[in-house]
This record gives C-alpha cells, sequence and structure tokens, in this order.
C-alpha cells in the first residue's frame, strides 16, 4: 500500500492530519536537514500502523513523499 504524504518541517506541534484515505499532511518539529524530518515522519506513521515495514519510495528531498506500507503478509 502506498501512502502520499506532504511534509511541513521545523513545525511548533506535530500534527498528523489526515486528508483522504490514502494522503496525509504532516507536520513536524524537526528541520528538514541530514534526514531527521524524514526520520521523524516515519516514527509517526510506525506507531499508526504498527507491524508494519514503512520506507519512503519517493520525494527524499522534498515536501511531497510517498510511503510504502508493507505489511507482514505483504513481505
Amino acid at each position: 500500500m502506498y501512502i502520499k504524504v506532504r511534509a511541513i518541517t521545523q513545525a511548533k506541534e506535530e500534527v498528523v492530519e489526515q486528508i483522504t484515505s490514502d494522503h496525509y499532511k504532516v507536520s513536524v518539529r524537526e528541520p528538514a536537514e541530514q534526514n531527521r524530518a524524514n526520520a521523524r515522519i516515519l516514527e509517526l506513521f510506525r506507531e499508526r500502523y504498527p507491524n508494519t515495514r514503512l520506507r519512503i519510495v519517493s520525494g527524499h528531498h522534498s515536501p511531497s513523499k510517498i510511503i510504502s506500507i508493507d505489511t507482514p503478509e505483504d513481505i
């Protein structure tokens, strides 16, 4: 399963807002330096989707990202 994420870095508070079933808007406190914001985004989604493998497929250096969510059956 793939989800689309719009990332906002260096926000005052962290928020995960679901816009549609596969589109999210995520605000994180971390800066977009040294992969810190991407790591925090994946941490937030690990809380939402436990026991899955998450990875950023597209958008490593962009605010618009595509994240792959693999369930144990998919792995």
